[in-house]
Protein backbone atom coordinates (compact mmCIF):
# COMPACT_ATOMS: atom_id res chain seq x y z
CA UNK A 1 0.00 0.00 0.00
CA UNK A 2 1.53 3.11 -1.17
CA UNK A 3 1.91 5.73 1.86
CA UNK A 4 -0.61 8.71 2.81
CA UNK A 5 0.41 12.28 3.74
CA UNK A 6 -1.98 15.15 4.73
CA UNK A 7 -0.04 17.55 2.26
CA UNK A 8 2.29 17.07 -0.04
CA UNK A 9 4.70 19.55 -1.49
CA UNK A 10 6.38 19.20 -4.99
CA UNK A 11 9.00 21.60 -5.04
CA UNK A 12 11.61 22.44 -2.16
CA UNK A 13 12.07 26.25 -2.98
CA UNK A 14 11.19 29.22 -0.98
CA UNK A 15 7.48 28.90 -1.33
CA UNK A 16 7.47 24.38 -1.35
CA UNK A 17 9.90 24.98 1.86
CA UNK A 18 7.95 27.48 3.67
CA UNK A 19 4.43 25.55 3.19
CA UNK A 20 6.09 22.67 4.34
CA UNK A 21 6.75 23.85 7.54
CA UNK A 22 3.48 25.85 7.78
CA UNK A 23 2.04 22.05 7.53
CA UNK A 24 4.45 20.08 9.65
CA UNK A 25 3.95 23.11 12.08
CA UNK A 26 0.35 22.42 12.18
CA UNK A 27 1.07 18.66 13.48
CA UNK A 28 0.23 17.66 9.53
CA UNK A 29 2.37 14.58 7.69
CA UNK A 30 3.70 15.80 5.43
CA UNK A 31 6.25 14.87 2.35
CA UNK A 32 8.40 17.27 0.10
CA UNK A 33 9.13 15.53 -3.45
CA UNK A 34 12.25 16.98 -5.60
CA UNK A 35 15.49 16.67 -6.26
CA UNK A 36 18.44 15.60 -4.04
CA UNK A 37 20.70 17.79 -6.19
CA UNK A 38 17.86 20.69 -6.66
CA UNK A 39 16.81 20.96 -2.51
CA UNK A 40 16.29 24.50 -2.10
CA UNK A 41 14.98 25.08 -5.63
CA UNK A 42 16.66 27.94 -8.20
CA UNK A 43 16.43 30.23 -5.56
CA UNK A 44 19.25 28.53 -4.06
CA UNK A 45 21.23 26.87 -6.99
CA UNK A 46 21.53 29.49 -10.21
CA UNK A 47 18.91 31.98 -8.85
CA UNK A 48 18.65 34.70 -6.01
CA UNK A 49 21.64 32.72 -3.69
CA UNK A 50 24.22 32.37 -6.12
CA UNK A 51 23.73 35.47 -8.03
CA UNK A 52 23.80 38.18 -4.93
CA UNK A 53 26.42 36.22 -3.21
CA UNK A 54 28.82 37.32 -6.72
CA UNK A 55 27.53 40.50 -5.96
CA UNK A 56 28.94 41.44 -2.75
CA UNK A 57 31.90 39.84 -3.92
CA UNK A 58 31.96 41.84 -6.59
CA UNK A 59 32.04 44.88 -4.43
CA UNK A 60 33.97 43.99 -1.65
CA UNK A 61 36.75 43.66 -4.71
CA UNK A 62 35.73 46.58 -6.37
CA UNK A 63 34.25 48.70 -4.08
CA UNK A 64 35.66 51.95 -4.49
CA UNK A 65 33.94 52.25 -7.92
CA UNK A 66 30.54 51.71 -6.21
CA UNK A 67 31.54 53.91 -2.76
CA UNK A 68 33.35 57.52 -3.37
CA UNK A 69 35.35 56.66 0.01
CA UNK A 70 38.23 59.62 -0.10
CA UNK A 71 41.32 58.77 -0.47
CA UNK A 72 40.64 54.67 -1.22
CA UNK A 73 41.83 52.91 -4.06
CA UNK A 74 40.90 49.60 -4.93
CA UNK A 75 41.50 47.47 -7.98
CA UNK A 76 40.19 44.67 -9.46
CA UNK A 77 42.65 42.41 -11.26
CA UNK A 78 41.65 42.21 -14.69
CA UNK A 79 42.98 38.27 -14.84
CA UNK A 80 40.32 37.81 -12.16
CA UNK A 81 38.21 34.54 -13.14
CA UNK A 82 34.29 34.73 -12.45
CA UNK A 83 35.00 30.88 -11.26
CA UNK A 84 37.23 32.37 -8.42
CA UNK A 85 34.82 35.10 -7.64
CA UNK A 86 31.89 32.20 -7.88
CA UNK A 87 33.83 30.17 -4.78
CA UNK A 88 32.27 31.79 -2.58
CA UNK A 89 28.82 31.10 -4.13
CA UNK A 90 29.19 27.75 -3.89
CA UNK A 91 30.06 27.39 -0.15
CA UNK A 92 26.98 29.41 0.47
CA UNK A 93 24.67 26.72 -1.25
CA UNK A 94 25.95 23.97 0.25
CA UNK A 95 25.70 25.66 3.70
CA UNK A 96 22.41 26.90 2.48
CA UNK A 97 21.32 23.22 1.62
CA UNK A 98 22.35 21.81 4.65
CA UNK A 99 20.47 24.25 6.64
CA UNK A 100 17.97 23.45 4.52
CA UNK A 101 18.33 19.73 5.43
CA UNK A 102 18.22 19.66 9.30
CA UNK A 103 14.77 21.71 8.74
CA UNK A 104 13.50 19.00 6.88
CA UNK A 105 14.44 16.33 9.55
CA UNK A 106 13.92 18.72 12.69
CA UNK A 107 10.02 18.79 11.81
CA UNK A 108 9.28 15.25 10.43
CA UNK A 109 8.78 16.19 7.21
CA UNK A 110 9.28 13.33 4.71
CA UNK A 111 11.64 13.55 1.55
CA UNK A 112 11.51 11.93 -1.42
CA UNK A 113 14.20 12.31 -4.28
CA UNK A 114 13.15 12.45 -7.65
CA UNK A 115 10.66 13.94 -9.94
CA UNK A 116 6.82 13.70 -8.82
CA UNK A 117 3.60 13.58 -11.63
CA UNK A 118 0.00 13.40 -10.86
CA UNK A 119 -1.42 9.77 -11.98
CA UNK A 120 -4.93 11.42 -10.75
CA UNK A 121 -5.73 14.37 -8.22
CA UNK A 122 -4.32 12.79 -5.33
CA UNK A 123 -2.01 9.98 -6.31
CA UNK A 124 1.36 11.06 -7.61
CA UNK A 125 4.00 8.93 -8.96
CA UNK A 126 8.00 9.74 -7.95
CA UNK A 127 10.54 8.69 -10.46
CA UNK A 128 13.81 8.19 -8.54
CA UNK A 129 17.29 8.98 -10.16
CA UNK A 130 18.00 5.50 -11.16
CA UNK A 131 14.50 4.94 -12.94
CA UNK A 132 12.61 3.46 -9.68
CA UNK A 133 9.35 4.09 -9.23
CA UNK A 134 7.01 4.55 -6.38
CA UNK A 135 3.02 6.07 -5.57
CA UNK A 136 2.11 8.04 -2.47
CA UNK A 137 -1.31 9.38 -2.03
CA UNK A 138 -1.59 13.08 -0.90
CA UNK A 139 -4.93 14.91 0.95
CA UNK A 140 -3.54 18.19 0.04
CA UNK A 141 -0.66 18.90 -2.44
CA UNK A 142 1.01 22.36 -3.21
CA UNK A 143 2.61 22.58 -6.50
CA UNK A 144 5.98 25.02 -6.28
CA UNK A 145 7.87 23.73 -8.97
CA UNK A 146 9.27 27.21 -9.70
CA UNK A 147 10.26 28.14 -13.35
CA UNK A 148 13.20 28.35 -15.92
CA UNK A 149 14.42 31.02 -17.88
CA UNK A 150 12.24 31.01 -21.74
CA UNK A 151 14.29 29.96 -24.82
CA UNK A 152 13.45 32.56 -28.02
CA UNK A 153 14.01 29.93 -30.28
CA UNK A 154 15.41 32.49 -32.95
CA UNK A 155 18.38 33.12 -30.32
CA UNK A 156 21.52 30.51 -30.46
CA UNK A 157 21.70 29.03 -26.77
CA UNK A 158 25.23 27.54 -26.63
CA UNK A 159 26.14 28.26 -23.36
CA UNK A 160 29.81 29.15 -24.46
CA UNK A 161 28.51 32.60 -26.17
CA UNK A 162 25.05 32.63 -25.57
CA UNK A 163 23.60 32.12 -21.91
CA UNK A 164 20.61 33.23 -20.26
CA UNK A 165 20.48 34.00 -17.20
CA UNK A 166 20.61 30.12 -15.19
CA UNK A 167 23.63 29.42 -17.11
CA UNK A 168 25.04 32.59 -17.11
CA UNK A 169 26.83 32.07 -14.03
CA UNK A 170 29.10 29.13 -15.51
CA UNK A 171 31.04 31.53 -17.68
CA UNK A 172 34.76 31.37 -16.73
CA UNK A 173 36.42 34.39 -17.79
CA UNK A 174 35.17 37.93 -17.41
CA UNK A 175 34.04 39.10 -20.73
CA UNK A 176 35.27 42.08 -21.81
CA UNK A 177 32.00 42.85 -23.92
CA UNK A 178 28.55 41.86 -22.71
CA UNK A 179 24.67 42.15 -24.57
CA UNK A 180 22.05 41.71 -22.38
CA UNK A 181 18.59 42.10 -24.03
CA UNK A 182 15.86 42.49 -21.28
CA UNK A 183 16.22 45.62 -18.85
CA UNK A 184 13.84 43.81 -15.60
CA UNK A 185 15.10 42.86 -12.73
CA UNK A 186 17.55 40.09 -13.93
CA UNK A 187 18.92 42.01 -16.51
CA UNK A 188 19.61 44.86 -14.52
CA UNK A 189 21.52 43.46 -11.83
CA UNK A 190 23.82 41.51 -13.97
CA UNK A 191 24.51 44.82 -16.08
CA UNK A 192 25.41 46.03 -12.68
CA UNK A 193 27.74 43.31 -11.17
CA UNK A 194 29.39 42.82 -14.92
CA UNK A 195 30.24 46.09 -15.54
CA UNK A 196 31.66 46.87 -12.08
CA UNK A 197 33.79 43.73 -13.05
CA UNK A 198 34.93 46.04 -16.06
CA UNK A 199 32.62 44.67 -19.00
CA UNK A 200 31.49 46.73 -21.58
CA UNK A 201 28.16 45.88 -20.93
CA UNK A 202 25.23 47.27 -23.72
CA UNK A 203 21.70 46.87 -22.45
CA UNK A 204 18.30 46.56 -25.02
CA UNK A 205 15.10 46.51 -23.93
CA UNK A 206 12.16 46.81 -26.23
CA UNK A 207 10.37 48.90 -23.64
CA UNK A 208 10.84 52.54 -22.95
CA UNK A 209 12.03 52.37 -19.26
CA UNK A 210 14.05 49.52 -16.99
CA UNK A 211 12.10 48.10 -14.01
CA UNK A 212 8.33 48.62 -14.92
CA UNK A 213 7.52 48.22 -11.64
CA UNK A 214 9.46 50.87 -9.86
CA UNK A 215 8.78 54.40 -9.23
CA UNK A 216 9.71 56.34 -12.58
CA UNK A 217 12.02 58.66 -10.29
CA UNK A 218 14.29 56.08 -8.21
CA UNK A 219 14.28 54.68 -11.84
CA UNK A 220 15.67 57.20 -13.75
CA UNK A 221 18.40 57.51 -11.04
CA UNK A 222 19.52 54.00 -11.82
CA UNK A 223 19.84 54.89 -15.39
CA UNK A 224 21.69 57.74 -14.39
CA UNK A 225 24.11 55.62 -12.48
CA UNK A 226 24.03 52.58 -14.96
CA UNK A 227 25.53 55.29 -17.38
CA UNK A 228 27.73 56.41 -14.61
CA UNK A 229 29.27 53.05 -15.37
CA UNK A 230 29.59 52.90 -18.97
CA UNK A 231 26.71 50.60 -19.87
CA UNK A 232 24.96 51.11 -22.71
CA UNK A 233 21.38 51.69 -22.94
CA UNK A 234 19.12 50.29 -25.71
CA UNK A 235 16.17 51.17 -24.67
CA UNK A 236 12.96 50.94 -27.05
CA UNK A 237 14.97 48.81 -28.87
CA UNK A 238 13.81 45.06 -30.11
CA UNK A 239 16.50 42.40 -30.90
CA UNK A 240 15.72 40.82 -34.74
CA UNK A 241 18.09 38.58 -35.04
CA UNK A 242 21.24 36.74 -33.52
CA UNK A 243 24.36 35.43 -35.27
CA UNK A 244 27.21 33.36 -33.64
CA UNK A 245 30.47 34.75 -36.10
CA UNK A 246 33.13 32.32 -36.68
CA UNK A 247 35.64 34.34 -34.50
CA UNK A 248 33.97 33.86 -31.82
CA UNK A 249 31.82 37.11 -31.13
CA UNK A 250 28.16 37.19 -31.19
CA UNK A 251 26.36 39.33 -33.57
CA UNK A 252 22.84 41.23 -32.83
CA UNK A 253 20.76 43.01 -35.13
CA UNK A 254 17.82 45.32 -33.64
CA UNK A 255 14.59 46.00 -35.85
CA UNK A 256 16.03 49.20 -36.25
CA UNK A 257 18.92 48.47 -37.82
CA UNK A 258 21.38 48.72 -35.09
CA UNK A 259 24.46 46.26 -35.05
CA UNK A 260 25.62 44.80 -31.34
CA UNK A 261 28.57 43.24 -31.26
CA UNK A 262 30.36 41.81 -28.31
CA UNK A 263 32.25 38.49 -26.84
CA UNK A 264 28.85 37.22 -24.83
CA UNK A 265 25.37 37.67 -24.99
CA UNK A 266 22.79 36.95 -22.17
CA UNK A 267 18.76 36.46 -22.95
CA UNK A 268 17.09 37.46 -19.90
CA UNK A 269 13.32 38.17 -21.12
CA UNK A 270 10.60 35.67 -19.77
CA UNK A 271 10.58 33.03 -17.59
CA UNK A 272 8.04 29.35 -17.94
CA UNK A 273 6.58 27.66 -15.19
CA UNK A 274 8.67 24.04 -14.70
CA UNK A 275 4.86 22.29 -14.91
CA UNK A 276 5.73 20.28 -18.09
CA UNK A 277 6.52 16.77 -16.47
CA UNK A 278 4.10 16.78 -13.68
CA UNK A 279 0.73 15.17 -16.06
CA UNK A 280 -1.39 17.99 -14.99
CA UNK A 281 -3.80 16.74 -17.25
CA UNK A 282 -4.04 13.60 -15.02
CA UNK A 283 -5.34 15.87 -11.80
CA UNK A 284 -7.38 17.79 -13.83
CA UNK A 285 -5.32 20.44 -14.78
CA UNK A 286 -3.68 22.22 -17.79
CA UNK A 287 -0.81 25.02 -17.68
CA UNK A 288 -1.90 28.10 -18.82
CA UNK A 289 0.31 30.86 -20.72
CA UNK A 290 4.43 29.69 -20.58
CA UNK A 291 3.65 26.84 -18.64
CA UNK A 292 2.09 28.85 -15.72
CA UNK A 293 -0.64 27.92 -13.30
CA UNK A 294 -3.62 29.91 -12.36
CA UNK A 295 -4.55 30.31 -9.34
CA UNK A 296 -7.55 32.04 -6.81
CA UNK A 297 -6.62 34.67 -3.91
CA UNK A 298 -5.87 31.14 -1.88
CA UNK A 299 -3.32 30.15 -4.53
CA UNK A 300 -6.22 27.71 -5.43
CA UNK A 301 -6.16 25.71 -8.78
CA UNK A 302 -9.09 24.87 -10.06
CA UNK A 303 -8.82 21.97 -8.30
CA UNK A 304 -9.91 23.04 -4.81
CA UNK A 305 -7.19 20.47 -2.60
CA UNK A 306 -4.53 21.61 -5.36
CA UNK A 307 -2.33 24.68 -4.64
CA UNK A 308 0.38 26.46 -6.56
CA UNK A 309 3.14 29.26 -5.20
CA UNK A 310 5.89 30.94 -6.39
CA UNK A 311 7.40 31.48 -9.45
CA UNK A 312 5.18 28.94 -10.97
CA UNK A 313 2.24 31.12 -10.83
CA UNK A 314 4.03 34.03 -12.13
CA UNK A 315 4.38 37.31 -11.13
CA UNK A 316 6.31 39.19 -8.98
CA UNK A 317 8.28 35.80 -8.50
CA UNK A 318 10.43 36.91 -5.89
CA UNK A 319 11.62 34.58 -3.50
CA UNK A 320 10.37 36.75 -0.83
CA UNK A 321 7.06 36.75 -1.78
CA UNK A 322 7.14 32.73 -2.53
CA UNK A 323 8.18 32.33 0.59
CA UNK A 324 4.65 34.77 1.92
CA UNK A 325 2.29 32.69 -1.02
CA UNK A 326 3.61 29.01 -0.07
CA UNK A 327 2.65 30.32 3.81
CA UNK A 328 -0.94 31.44 2.78
CA UNK A 329 -1.64 28.68 0.22
CA UNK A 330 -0.85 26.20 3.37
CA UNK A 331 -2.69 27.82 5.81
CA UNK A 332 -5.87 27.93 3.99
CA UNK A 333 -5.46 24.59 2.92
CA UNK A 334 -5.73 23.34 6.43
CA UNK A 335 -7.88 25.80 8.06
CA UNK A 336 -4.78 27.72 10.12
CA UNK A 337 -5.87 31.44 11.12
CA UNK A 338 -2.93 33.35 9.23
CA UNK A 339 -2.41 37.56 9.53
CA UNK A 340 -0.56 39.38 6.79
CA UNK A 341 -3.09 38.72 3.55
CA UNK A 342 -3.50 41.91 2.95
CA UNK A 343 0.04 43.65 4.03
CA UNK A 344 2.03 45.79 1.08
CA UNK A 345 4.70 43.12 -0.39
CA UNK A 346 8.60 44.57 -0.80
CA UNK A 347 10.38 44.39 -3.40
CA UNK A 348 13.99 44.62 -4.01
CA UNK A 349 16.35 44.76 -6.91
CA UNK A 350 20.31 44.36 -5.89
CA UNK A 351 21.58 46.31 -8.66
CA UNK A 352 24.30 48.56 -7.91
CA UNK A 353 23.26 50.48 -6.43
CA UNK A 354 20.34 48.90 -4.58
CA UNK A 355 16.78 49.78 -5.05
CA UNK A 356 14.10 48.98 -3.05
CA UNK A 357 10.49 49.86 -2.64
CA UNK A 358 6.71 48.99 -0.85
CA UNK A 359 3.52 50.36 -1.09
CA UNK A 360 2.39 52.51 -4.33
CA UNK A 361 4.05 54.52 -6.68
CA UNK A 362 3.73 58.00 -8.17
CA UNK A 363 1.94 57.16 -11.12
CA UNK A 364 -0.64 54.53 -9.28
CA UNK A 365 -1.46 57.07 -7.33
CA UNK A 366 -2.23 59.84 -9.57
CA UNK A 367 -4.13 57.17 -11.47
CA UNK A 368 -6.09 56.45 -8.31
CA UNK A 369 -7.06 60.14 -7.79
CA UNK A 370 -5.32 60.30 -4.24
CA UNK A 371 -3.86 64.13 -3.42
CA UNK A 372 -0.44 62.99 -2.21
CA UNK A 373 2.55 64.74 -1.38
CA UNK A 374 5.94 63.52 -1.64
CA UNK A 375 9.44 63.50 1.35
CA UNK A 376 13.24 63.55 0.23
CA UNK A 377 15.79 62.42 1.89
CA UNK A 378 19.00 62.40 -0.05
CA UNK A 379 22.07 60.37 1.95
CA UNK A 380 24.44 62.88 1.03
CA UNK A 381 22.48 64.81 3.93
CA UNK A 382 23.15 62.47 6.22
CA UNK A 383 25.68 61.56 8.03
CA UNK A 384 26.38 57.76 7.91
CA UNK A 385 25.52 58.52 4.33
CA UNK A 386 28.87 60.53 4.31
CA UNK A 387 30.79 57.62 6.71
CA UNK A 388 29.73 55.03 4.13
CA UNK A 389 30.24 57.18 0.36
CA UNK A 390 27.06 56.91 -0.27
CA UNK A 391 26.56 60.63 -1.92
CA UNK A 392 24.05 59.86 -4.43
CA UNK A 393 21.18 57.68 -1.93
CA UNK A 394 18.09 58.94 -2.00
CA UNK A 395 14.68 58.09 0.26
CA UNK A 396 11.59 59.37 -1.02
CA UNK A 397 8.05 59.01 1.03
CA UNK A 398 4.82 59.39 -0.90
CA UNK A 399 2.01 60.22 1.69
CA UNK A 400 -1.92 61.63 1.44
CA UNK A 401 -2.01 65.37 1.92
CA UNK A 402 -4.82 65.02 4.64
CA UNK A 403 -4.54 62.16 6.50
CA UNK A 404 -0.85 62.24 6.57
CA UNK A 405 -1.31 58.42 6.17
CA UNK A 406 2.34 56.68 4.42
CA UNK A 407 1.37 54.97 0.85
CA UNK A 408 4.74 54.31 -0.24
CA UNK A 409 8.60 54.33 0.14
CA UNK A 410 10.99 54.33 -2.60
CA UNK A 411 14.76 53.69 -1.67
CA UNK A 412 17.72 53.53 -3.95
CA UNK A 413 21.57 53.28 -2.66
CA UNK A 414 22.95 51.52 0.25
CA UNK A 415 20.92 48.63 2.14
CA UNK A 416 18.01 49.96 0.36
CA UNK A 417 16.72 46.13 0.62
CA UNK A 418 17.22 46.65 4.63
CA UNK A 419 15.46 50.05 5.27
CA UNK A 420 12.78 49.50 3.10
CA UNK A 421 11.06 47.10 6.05
CA UNK A 422 11.01 50.20 8.39
CA UNK A 423 8.39 51.79 6.51
CA UNK A 424 6.80 48.23 5.65
CA UNK A 425 5.74 48.54 8.67
CA UNK A 426 4.18 51.95 9.00
CA UNK A 427 2.38 51.28 5.82
CA UNK A 428 1.20 47.80 7.25
CA UNK A 429 -0.69 49.36 10.13
CA UNK A 430 -1.96 52.75 8.52
CA UNK A 431 0.23 54.42 10.21
CA UNK A 432 1.03 58.43 9.39
CA UNK A 433 4.36 60.20 7.99
CA UNK A 434 4.66 61.84 11.06
CA UNK A 435 5.41 58.64 13.01
CA UNK A 436 8.82 59.12 11.86
CA UNK A 437 8.75 62.57 12.99
CA UNK A 438 7.90 61.63 16.40
CA UNK A 439 10.18 58.45 16.27
CA UNK A 440 14.03 58.25 17.80
CA UNK A 441 16.51 56.86 15.31
CA UNK A 442 20.00 55.57 15.81
CA UNK A 443 22.77 58.09 15.18
CA UNK A 444 24.50 57.72 13.00
CA UNK A 445 22.50 55.53 10.69
CA UNK A 446 20.75 55.60 7.16
CA UNK A 447 17.35 54.87 8.96
CA UNK A 448 17.64 58.69 10.13
CA UNK A 449 16.69 59.38 6.46
CA UNK A 450 13.12 58.90 7.53
CA UNK A 451 12.90 61.27 9.39
CA UNK A 452 14.51 63.77 7.09
CA UNK A 453 11.94 62.97 4.24
CA UNK A 454 9.10 63.14 6.49
CA UNK A 455 10.27 66.63 7.69
CA UNK A 456 11.09 67.23 4.20
CA UNK A 457 7.25 66.14 3.30
CA UNK A 458 5.70 67.89 6.08
CA UNK A 459 6.97 71.06 5.15
CA UNK A 460 5.56 71.08 1.40
CA UNK A 461 1.97 71.22 3.36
Amino acid sequence: MSPSFDVVVIGSGPAGEKAAMQAAKARRRVAIVDRVDRLGGNCLHTGTIPSKTLRETILYLAGARQRSLTGVQTHLDKNVKLAALMRRAGEVVRGQMEVLGRRIERNDVAFFAGNARFLDPHRLEIVEEGGARREIHAEKVLIATGSRPAHDPAIPFDNECVYDSDTVLGLDAIPRTLTIVGAGVIGCEYACMFSLLGTKVTLVDARPRILDVVDREIADLLVARMREYGIVLRLGEEVAAVRLEAAGRVIATTRSGKVLASEKFLYAIGREGNTGDLGLESAGLGPGKRGLLTVNRHFQTLVPHIYAAGDVIGFPSLAATAMHQGRLAMAHALGVPVNGEGYALPYGVYTIPEVSMVGETEEQLTQAGVSYEIGHAFFREIARGEIVGDRSGMLKLLFERESHRLRGVHIIGEKASELVHIGQAVIAFGGPVDYFVDTVFNFPTLSEAYKVAALNGLNRL
